[in-house]
């Protein structure tokens, strides 16, 4: 297993090249809806056995086991059960499930069939970012080619098994990525996340058992029903199984998506991409996403799978990578990140919604150069304050870049308070030369 850490492993990625990949013929020549057969063969609890006992992590970020999540739906319980697509995908820095979805939409498609034919769901819902308007038509094109294939609709390929699948998009709003918020807006009502309990495995979508589901956690099953468990949870570590696409973004010379085994590390990363942007070194990145806590240098040999990355103080995410080099400001960029923040906060509950935005108003005082020393003890203050008792994770995630980013860079943060300005930019600080 330790031998292919260094090595990609091309599975949902390995016919984006083909210049005719999105299309169902591309699919089918690859081999695609060869595991939908499989499945519709089997009995509805083996499958779900099968994604259990290849150890798939949801793909969203939050890293829960799919297969244990499938086995939550109650059967019989009167209503219908709804498999729902995650594909909201909006975290500064993220962007595998766009590419994936405009390169191999077919490959989602087949996902969603196997899925719902496993939780027993004959209704199935994809919720699309409404800004990507090119991959809700390519997506809608896969749809409309898989019913005429009679791979949708009543009896599926002579199974018996029928599922109808709705492309929904969404508006725009960040907060429609957390799963209860996403089913209300999917409901047509304003998007703002749910009260837990009940979760939505048994009281989800129109009240129904609903399984929610990334869109990379679904398009990763077809190839467990092909190659088998075993096969998937052969890659990996061993709590982190199988494979991964890793975004690699900013200031790195190739930068790209890497699809690799779990338990990959940003150095092996790196020199697949070409390093850092010649005649610069890296200072900060994130492991997954602007909601997971800043890593530095030293941080490069961290494996990067969830025990890991947890057990070195952040998330692994959705594997967004995005890296900086010497000439970022740190302050700059988390202020970009808390503008986000309390520009998407939904508003619902206290310690977000005021929270994002005193820390918004307090950061970019530092960074103006109007900041005091006791600054930084209150920037901390207020983000514990919203950790831990904000309605979803939307708060959490506002906390991170703050915590993170003072306990690496407290001196960044003195310098802009004691010259008045930020020291990359020479015109807003009396720091001698500033940074070229």
């Amino acid at each position: 297993m330790e031998g292919t850490m260094t090595t990609l492993t091309p599975v949902l990625t390995r016919n984006w090249d083909q210049p005719d990949s999105f299309t169902r013929a591309a699919y089918e020549r690859n081999g695609g809806y060869q595991a939908v057969r499989t499945a519709l063969g089997m009995n509805p609890d083996d499958v779900i056995t099968a994604v259990k006992d290849s150890g798939l992590r949801g793909r969203g970020g939050a890293g829960f086991p799919t297969g244990m999540k499938w086995g939550f739906i109650p059967q019989n319980s009167g209503r219908p059960n709804y498999l729902v697509v995650n594909a909201d995908e909006s975290e500064p820095g993220t962007c595998k499930d766009i590419p994936l979805m405009m390169a191999d939409p077919h490959v989602l498609v087949e996902g969603i069939i196997i899925s719902s034919f496993a939780i027993r769901a004959h209704h199935a819902f994809i919720y699309i970012r409404g800004e990507v308007l090119h991959v809700i038509r390519r997506v809608q094109q896969a749809v409309t080619d898989a019913y005429a294939a009679g791979y949708l609709g009543k009896n599926i390929l002579g199974s018996g098994f029928d599922l109808e699948l709705t492309v929904h998009s969404g508006a725009g709003a960040y907060i429609c990525g957390e799963e209860t918020a996403l089913l209300d807006s999917l409901e047509g009502y304003r998007g703002q996340p749910r009260l837990k309990p009940p979760f939505p495995a048994v009281a989800g979508l129109y009240g129904g058992p609903t399984v929610i589901n990334n869109v990379e956690s679904i398009s990763s099953v077809p190839s467990i029903i092909s190659n088998g468990a075993e096969w998937f949870a052969s890659m990996g570590t061993e709590k982190s199984q199988g494979y991964g696409i890793f975004s690699l973004s900013g200031h790195v010379t190739k930068p790209g998506q890497y699809e690799a085994p779990l338990g990959i590390t940003l150095r092996e990363l790196l020199e697949m991409a070409g390093g850092i942007r010649a005649g610069h070194e890296l200072k900060f990145w994130t492991p997954g996403g602007s909601s997971t806590p800043i890593f530095t240098p030293e941080h490069l040999d961290v494996p990067l799978d969830f025990e890991s990355v947890g057990a070195a103080g952040s998330m692994l995410g959705t594997r967004a990578l995005q890296i900086f080099d010497e000439t970022t400001c740190v302050l700059r960029a988390v202020l970009r990140w808390t503008e986000f923040y309390a520009h998407e906060s939904c508003g619902k509950c206290t310690p977000c919604r005021e929270g994002t935005y005193w820390l918004k108003q307090m950061l970019a005082r530092v960074e103006n150069g109007q900041g005091m020393e006791d600054d930084i003890g209150t920037l901390n203050d207020i983000a514990d304050n919203i950790l831990g008792r904000s309605f979803c994770a939307l708060g959490d995630g506002a906390t991170s870049p703050i915590h993170s980013s003072i306990k690496y860079f407290r001196d960044e943060y003195l310098q802009h308070i004691e010259h008045g300005g930020c020291p990359y930019d020479p015109a807003k600080s009396t720091l001698w030369g500033g940074v070229k």
